[in-house]
Formats: structure tokens, sequence, C-alpha cells
């Protein structure tokens, strides 16, 4: 699939010293979802202000589309709808007069069937009217969305979209990317709630102190990275596991009840088969057995983990 937004050795370097972004490189396909996880400070909201042009790199070259967010910015921010993390409103006007504006800023012409269907799609069609300061924090979050999707772009920046949203904005904003993704449009999306990007994302990128670790589509990722746990839940607790039990690593948990053993699913052999005559051999018995996988917050975590002591 086309790449859509493409980013070379792009770098970031502060007033002082401070380096945000160190040799970025990323393509972003033709619609699809891309979440981009890494901790506070990682570098999330300066690539994805360099990308929508409101930043200036310090190196390297982004497109948007063909092109330069640097030479072609307008054409290049034309493409884009950006839903940033801090709420910035107009706190004396109306709602669907924002709205109306975010459109015309970027050229598009009056469309009030299309502001309507933008407005009732995020509940808002009854608070058109309503002055912004009037509006609960979740209310407001929806609005910046209206005001993201009012020139109908092609791509889409969710950064951090659902810090501090009840949860039913969550669901109906999940359901809209959806929807959004069904109509091709392109979204590249950071959260903290790493279970709504293992449910929503395409692909996965990981970035910390400026650099992006990994950028793979996400099943493969956790095919790869991700183990699987069995838990054994024992008839009777053990107090000391046999010795013949020794070589797979088991946990209690518990008080002995329950043996977790770690595997791999990506290996020839899981070892499960032999566990299992082995635990019949020494006279435990199991009572029920359990298998997970590994979420992709784990795996998140233990990349974050191994990147530090490296």
């Amino acid at each position: 699939m086309a790449a859509i937004i493409s980013v070379e050795g792009l770098g970031k370097r502060y007033a002082g010293g401070v380096s945000a972004l160190e040799d970025v490189c990323l393509e972003i396909e033709k619609g699809e979802i891309l979440a981009l996880l890494g901790p506070n400070g990682a570098g999330k909201t300066t690539l994805i202000s360099i990308i929508c042009g409101l930043v200036t790199p310090s190196a390297g070259r982004v497109t948007v589309g063909g092109h330069d967010v640097v030479t072609d910015y307008r054409e290049a921010r034309r493409l884009i709808g950006l839903v940033p993390q801090e709420v910035a409103l107009e706190p004396f006007e109306k709602v669907i007069n924002s709205v109306r504006f975010s459109r015309g800023v970027f050229g598009r012409p009056g469309d009030p069937a299309r502001i309507e269907a933008v407005l009732r799609q995020l509940s808002l069609w009854d608070k058109r009217d309503a002055q912004i300061m009037t509006l609960s924090g979740g209310m407001k979050r929806r609005v910046l969305i209206a005001k993201a999707l009012a020139h109908d772009p092609d791509i889409l920046f969710l950064d951090e979209p659902t810090a501090g949203v009840d949860v039913e904005l969550r669901r109906e904003m999940w359901q809209m990317v959806r929807e959004l993704k069904a109509a091709g449009v392109t979204i590249l999306l950071t959260t903290h709630y790493i279970e709504e990007a293992e449910a929503m994302a395409d692909r996965v990128g990981v970035i910390t102190g400026g650099r992006v670790l990994l950028v793979e589509e996400k099943n493969a990722l956790m095919r790869r990275m991700g183990k699987r746990e069995m838990r054994l839940e024992l008839q009777e607790p053990v107090g000391e596991l046999p010795a013949a039990l020794a070589p797979y690593g088991l946990e209690c948990e518990e008080d002995g009840q329950v043996l977790v053993y770690s595997y791999d699913t990506a290996a020839a052999r899981t070892g499960i088969t032999r566990l299992l005559t082995d635990l019949a051999d020494t006279g435990l018995v199991l009572n029920d057995v359990q298998t997970r996988q590994s979420s992709l917050e784990e795996i998140f975590v233990d990349l974050l983990r191994e990147n530090a002591e490296a």
C-alpha cells in the first residue's frame, strides 16, 4: 500500500540543545490506523506537530500526500485534521460557528449539510448554538474533533483524544474512528490507553527518547514478542515444587494453588505436552487449566525496559 506520509531522517533540537527527535524515519500507509506509543516526553507530540506544519524540523524531511510540509505547507496541511491534546477553543464562540470557521480556514466552500452531519455524528447538533464556555470538558473535546473533521481531511491525527473523557464519549469516538477508516481516512493515534491501541490499530509504532524503536503490524508484533501463560489450578495446594517440574520455570501463585507456565507460541515446541505428562507423574491433580496471551501493554513495557537497559 502506498505511503501517504513519509518521514525521513527527522530531527528536532530546541534552543539550549534539548533534543526532542533524532533521525526518525517513518512511513504511514494510506487508509491505515497507526498507533504511536511512548512515555511522556518521548517525542510523540513533537513528531505530530512537525508533520502538521506547526513546528519546524531541525533536520530531515516530511511529505504529506507528496507535499513537503515546509516548502508546500498549505497543500500538505489541507490534507490533515488535527485533534490536539490540549483543549484550546474560543470560549465565547458558538459551537456551529467555530466548526464553520475551521472549514473556511482550509479554503473549503460553505456546506451546511456537511457541518450538520459532523455535529450530529458527535452528538453536538443540540448544542450548536451554545457558547463553548458553557460546555463540559467532554463536549469541548467533541468540538475539537468536529473542527478537525470539518474540512473532510484525508488524514486525521488524534493526540491523546480520550484523555479525561467519559466512557460514553470514548465508545462513540472509536465507533467514529472505525467509520472514518472504512471511508479511507488515514489515522495516526497517540494514547495512554494502550488497550485502545490494541483494539483499533493496524500497526504500532513505539517511540522513546526521540527515537522510533519499531513500527510493526500489530498482530505480527504480538506473535513475535508476546508470550502465553498457562495457569494450572491444582486440587490441592503444593508447598514445594517436585524436582521433576524444576526445568519448566513454573511460578507458584495463590499459596501454591496455581502454577503458571510461560511459553512462546512461535517456538517449534511449547513444552506443554511434556509438562502435563510430568505433572501427572508427580501425582499432582489438576482442577482447571486456563491460558492467556500477553497484552500489547505488557509488550510495550518490556520494550521500554529493554531499551533502558541497552
